[in-house]
Order: C-alpha cells, then structure tokens, then sequence
C-alpha cells in the first residue's frame, strides 16, 4: 500500500531507491542491583567502557579518509570533548556507590535528565546538541555490554553488502561517525526519525550533498526493509511503496534535478551581478570552521555570520579559554584566504545551556537576558572572547559583530570594554589590528526605528530577520500555537527593512541581510527591489540566490515595489509581489 510521510527537508534533491534499514540504536540497557561490596569493580567497568570508546573514536579520527568532509572530523571532535567530560561519568559513579545500580542503568538514569533539560533549550542548534551526547551514551552501553565490533562497523547495522547503489537509509538516527561508513558505499538519501535542520545529520547531509529527510517520526517503525522509497528533499516527504505512475513521474523530476544542479554548479565562477550591471555580494553563514571550505568553493565573497556558540556548547565545566577561541577564530580566517569573516559574539542567554556555574538562570524567555545583554553581565567572559578575535584579526579581515543591541548604554558599554581588550592584549604585546572593524546587528524593532544611532557608531549594519520578524510580531518561534503567524511579508516587516535599507545606502554604511530572508530564492528579486546588495546566507543556497539575481533587473524591480510597501490588505499585496516578481 502506497502512503506518504512527512518530516523536515534538510539536504535538497530527489532519491529513489529501496530502503535499507538500520535497526534502532537504542538505549537497552538492563537493570538490577550490583551486589553490596562489588561498587567499585562496577564503577572501573564504566571507566573502561569510557576508555574503550575513546580508544574507538581516536582510531576513527585518525583514520579519516581525505575525501571525508571536513565537518566530520568537528563531529568526532564533539564527540570526544563529551566523552572527556568528567561530569558525563560522576554522577552515574555515584549511582553505582550510593544506590548500587549496575553501571549501563546509572549511565541511562544520567543521560535521561540531560535529555530533560535539553528538551526545555529554545535554541535550534544547542537543542540538538542532546543527541550528541546520546549517540556518546550509545556508545558507552555497547562497550558495557562487551558487544566486539569494528570502530567502523556497528552491529545494529545491517551487512554492508545491502547498501546498493539504489539504497535509502533508514533509521532512527544516525551519528557522525556511522557517516563514515556510508561514504565507502553508494546510497542515494536518508532518513531519520529524529534531527532538525541543524542535527549533525543535516549537516553531514548538506556538506555531502545527499538528499535527506528527517524528523519523520516512527519512519523506522513504519518503513519496511526493501520498500520501496521516493524520498523529496526539497518537500520533505517520504513515499513509501509508490506504484508504476508515481515512480515514473519523480524519475523524470529526478531527472531534471540532476540537470538544474549541474546548471547551478556552472554558476559559481560567474559574476554576480543582475541583468542590469549591479553588482551584488553574496557572503555565507557558517557553524563550524570548515563550513569555510564549501563557502570559498561556492563563490562567498566572506563570512556574513559566524556563529561562534559551538565553541561553547556541551560544556559542564569549564568555558573556552582565550587560546582555544583564538585558534579556531584563526582557522577560519585562514580558510577564507583574506576575505572578511564577521564573527558573532556569543548569542546565548539563560535558555541555552553553557558550561561553568557562572551562567545566571533568569528563565527561557526570548525577551530575557540573552546575546549581548547576557555578555555584558559577564564582562570577563566577554573580555575572552574579544581578546581572541582581535588576536585572529592579526590573521586576516577578522571583524567584530554585536546581537542584539537596543540602547545606547549598550553600544557604549560594548565599546568601552572592546577598548579595554585591545589595552590588554598591547600590555602583553599580542599582535591585532587596532582598526578592527565592528558592527551591529538590527534585530530588535527599537534599533531598526533609531537607526541613525548604529549608524553613527558602527563600521557596518547586518539585519537579523529571524529574531527582527519575531519581535516586531510579537511571535515565539518556539510556540507551535502561534509559529503560524510568522510573516517575513508583513507589510510592517517589508517597510522596517526597505527603510533601515535605504538609510544605511544614504550613509554609505554596507549593511546585509543574514537571516532566512537571505537565503530563499523566492524573496530574492523583493529584496533586490528594497535595494538590499549583501546578502548573507547558509552555503548551500548561494547557487540558488545567485541564479535569482543573475535574471533580476533591479532598475524594474525598485519601480515596482513601491505598491508592494504601500499594500497592507493580503489580496492587495499579493498582486503587487505578482507584478514585481512577474
């Protein structure tokens, strides 16, 4: 019987293929009580569990093959750094010592209230963090359970040899390093019952250009082994079982993918500029350092946003030094061979959990302490962070960008102790580039109604859309209740931009846009006609912009968005964006 399933598209593209199905690598593990007197031998058979797994990543680390993405050695990273966490095996130790639980139920009793307190991060990205430290907990339970495998081959998959060159996988989740085994056999997508766009999956997914849908829950419930699979990486459906009629018809959609995309690739030397001779900068979005390789490959003129969280994250003790920042700072300054890298101070506030005790718990509201407001409350943690970016400055164009701004107390206070970093780094004669340029993100309504204040203070502007349109709609993207009211056409939405647009041109102050707006092609020649020339965006939409724009004729697009900005009833608006995109 035919049916559909729905979860979230995450690497585009059409595959077709029959499923290969990869049982569930759940936490099974048994429970009893460790005889009185036998505590410690159960606590050192954790310990060793721990070392074997250590032992197993090191040996996957260094036998990454070189045509492995780059991202996946940052995944084994992760891994390890979890792994070497000492808390991860404290509290299960003291389960075996106190209440004698054998060792596999106080690692899982552990890893349940990690996992309830990751369920409660708002946070996208931190949010999938909890499946790392699962896959890690994984692991350890394996080792427990004394099951000898390969580092590269893991017994709940299925044999190799059924993984064909029309082959889907299936499976409940798939860690980092299970990629790794994939590489070395022809498949044509996956899909997943957990992960979200930015699951290391996902990631994994995109970087390796394979189609993949996950998020699809029970998906390896209900997917049978050798069903056969249609799996829509752009809509994010599954179709299991499709007939004849079905089947032929997304071959020949196949078919014109495939021939889109080798369209699209020819475009990365090309100018980028529209039909009309203006020229446009297109600088990408990245996560992790090595997202700096495909950016540079795919025509990014620099690094719009950098998000530097991921250096924070899973992190029980403590914080990363100075050091550690500036090296990887550094190596995507390096990566970009010159071009400008604007890295975001750390956007995290009492919603996103970070290592140490100095993080304050005021609640998870979005309009709580957060970004800069949370930085500036902790000003040697801040201090750190731009000490190690100046010092990447030294490297390359390193620029400095500030979340969340609002008050002019703010700008000032930011100043001031970007002034005392670079007093501090001269004292211990560090070299960085004292005209490091520094800008602002316009994010919250006030600073997009009072731009003439960033204006005056600040190198360049980059308008946040995610959080702009959810504070100017007064809408938590976290509430399912209301996410449906997240509008980036609201006519208020439209007129904040075209106006901060228009007086950052008038100034001559560059601002971009680095929010989701930017990347969807379907809002490209809109954005155009609001006179918006930077766009920042996630790697793998570049391609696709840049086709947008290379068709655009900005000369009748600004003409004709003037009704688009005037239109406030839907109807009205909807045949103002026909005309102007027509």
């Amino acid at each position: 019987m035919t049916f559909a399933l729905h979860g979230i598209p995450v690497s585009k593209g059409i595959a077709i293929g029959k499923a290969v199905l990869i049982s569930r690598a759940a936490l099974e593990a048994s429970h009893y009580l460790v005889e009185p007197g036998k505590e410690e031998a159960e606590a050192q058979k954790l310990l060793n569990a721990f070392d074997q797994v250590r032992l197993e990543l090191d040996q996957l680390r260094q036998g990454l093959p070189k045509d492995a993405p780059q991202e996946m050695a940052a995944f084994l990273d992760v891994h390890g750094m979890i792994l070497a966490d000492p808390a991860l095996a404290e509290k299960p130790i003291a389960l075996i010592r106190t209440q004698r639980l054998n060792a596999a139920w106080a690692l899982t009793t552990e890893l349940n209230d990690l996992l309830e307190q990751f369920a409660d991060i708002e946070d996208a990205y931190l949010k999938e963090r909890a499946n790392d430290i699962r896959q890690v907990a994984e692991r350890v339970v394996k080792a427990l359970n004394a099951q000898k495998q390969d580092p590269l081959v893991d017994p709940d998959f299925l044999p190799t040899s059924d993984i064909g060159v029309e082959s889907i996988i299936v499976a409940h989740d798939i860690a980092p390093h299970d990629m790794l085994r994939f590489k070395e056999h022809a498949f044509t997508g996956f899909v997943t019952d957990l992960g979200g766009k930015t699951s290391h999956t996902a990631i994994v997914a995109r970087s390796m250009e394979i189609p993949a849908v996950v998020g699809v829950r029970h998906a390896s419930e209900m997917i049978r082994h050798g069903d056969w699979l249609v799996l829509d990486g752009e809509r994010g459906v599954v179709i299991v079982a499709p007939d004849e009629h079905l089947l032929a018809e997304y071959r020949k959609l196949q078919t014109q993918v495939l021939k889109e995309t080798r369209k699209l690739q020819q475009l990365k030397h090309a100018k980028t500029e529209t039909a009309d001779r203006v020229e446009i900068e297109l600088f990408a979005n990245i996560e992790l350092p090595e997202d700096a390789v495909q950016a540079v490959k795919l025509g990014a003129v620099g690094v719009g946003l950098f998000r530097s969280e991921f250096l924070f994250m899973d992190r029980k003790q403590a914080l990363p030094d100075e050091e550690q920042q500036y090296q990887e700072y550094r190596r995507v300054v390096d990566l970009m061979h010159g071009l400008p890298v604007n890295i975001r101070t750390i956007d995290v506030g009492a919603d996103k959990a970070l290592g140490g005790g100095d993080v304050s718990q005021t609640g998870t509201s979005p309009l709580g302490l957060r970004a800069i407001r949370w930085s500036l409350t902790e000003p040697e943690i801040f201090l750190t962070q731009i000490r190690a970016i100046l010092r990447a400055s030294a490297h390359g164009q390193a620029r400095i960008m500030i979340p969340m701004l609002a008050h002019a107390k703010e700008i000032d206070e930011t100043f001031r102790l970007i002034e005392k970093a670079k007093q501090q780094l001269h004292q211990r004669g560090k070299a960085f580039n004292p005209n490091i340029q520094v800008g602002a993100m316009i994010e919250i309504p006030a600073a997009a109604l009072v731009l003439p204040l960033f204006i005056d203070r600040f190198d360049f502007l980059s308008i946040g859309t995610n959080d702009l349109i959810q504070y100017t709609l007064a809408i938590d993207r976290a509430d399912h209740a209301v996410a449906h009211l997240y509008d980036p056409l609201h006519p208020a939405i439209l007129n904040l931009l075209a106006n901060n647009i228009g007086q950052a041109k008038r100034a001559n102050v560059p601002i971009a846009i680095c929010g989701e707006m930017a990347g969807d092609p379907a809002l490209t020649k809109l954005l155009l006609g609001l006179g918006l020339t930077d766009f920042s965006m996630h790697f793998s939409q570049l391609l696709l912009v840049k086709r947008e724009i290379l068709k655009a004729n900005v000369g009748l697009l600004r003409a004709r968005v003037s009704r688009v900005l005037k239109a406030y009833e839907p109807e009205e608006q909807a045949k103002a964006l026909e005309r102007l995109l027509s």
